[in-house]
């Protein structure tokens, strides 16, 4: 029986239901987008682990959406869509994505790009390396799957949250600038609002506490912030 999740962001009602109906007749867990101004909070509550997407969208174009996307998450993202050329291939890819497939489309093409890619990423093709982790005491941050483990919960992550922990726990006790989790943040500093870097470590502040982590994360006046071990989980 199949498990895994797909996202279908496709504004084209009879193209994205057509498509929806043949993935489950394969026993893919299938979701399509209802609004193309919630992308990423849809991605978010689904959180599939294969995404396909159309260029031509509302608002914006799927060059933006797989930018975004590339925010959150590392599974494939292969670009549907009715473009043709050359340089669109070109952008779908320079912008995140992994495959392109023309409209029209054969099913079974579509059908066999998807297994292709999940296998690679997930199955039998995957990467046969060790994992890489974070520990501190009884935590263990899983860097490839985004997920912090704790003796109760798996906790799942954004790629943002995910790259604060792997900075604050890798060097904790140590303080850890501003300017150094600016720098792994985002590529280009100069066009990030100061703000920017504290809603991300509230964000993160508030997924701890919500899942009863007792650890924190502290910050240290003029310096930066500090990852503190509880004592319960040390």
């Amino acid at each position: 029986m199949n498990t895994h999740r797909i996202l279908i962001v496709e504004d084209d009602l009879k193209i994205a239901s057509l498509l929806a109906d043949t993935l489950r007749k394969y026993h893919y867990e299938v979701k399509t987008v209802e609004s193309f101004d919630s992308i990423l909070e849809e991605f978010t509550a689904f959180n599939p682990h294969l995404v396909l997407l159309d260029i031509n969208l509302p608002s914006y174009d799927g060059y933006y959406w797989c930018r975004q996307l590339r925010q959150l998450t590392t599974c494939p993202i292969i670009f549907i869509s009715a473009r043709s050329g050359e340089m669109d291939q070109i952008f779908a890819l320079e912008n995140g994505g992994d495959d392109f497939i023309t409209k029209p489309f054969h099913y079974e093409i579509v059908l066999a790009k998807i297994k292709s890619h999940l296998r690679r990423s997930y199955g039998e093709y995957a990467t046969k390396q060790e994992e890489r982790t974070v520990k501190q005491g009884q935590l263990h941050l899983f860097l490839e799957r985004m997920e912090l483990h704790t003796k109760q919960a798996q906790i799942p992550l954004q790629k943002k949250e995910c790259v604060i922990l792997e900075l604050l726990m890798g060097q904790a006790p140590k303080v850890v600038s501003r300017e150094q989790l600016l720098e792994e943040l985002w590529d280009d500093q100069a066009f990030v609002d100061e703000n920017t870097l504290n809603v991300n470590m509230t964000r993160v502040r508030k997924k701890l506490s919500d899942y009863d982590v007792q650890s924190t994360i502290e910050t240290v006046r003029g310096a930066g912030y500090r990852f503190v071990l509880h004592s319960e989980e040390s």
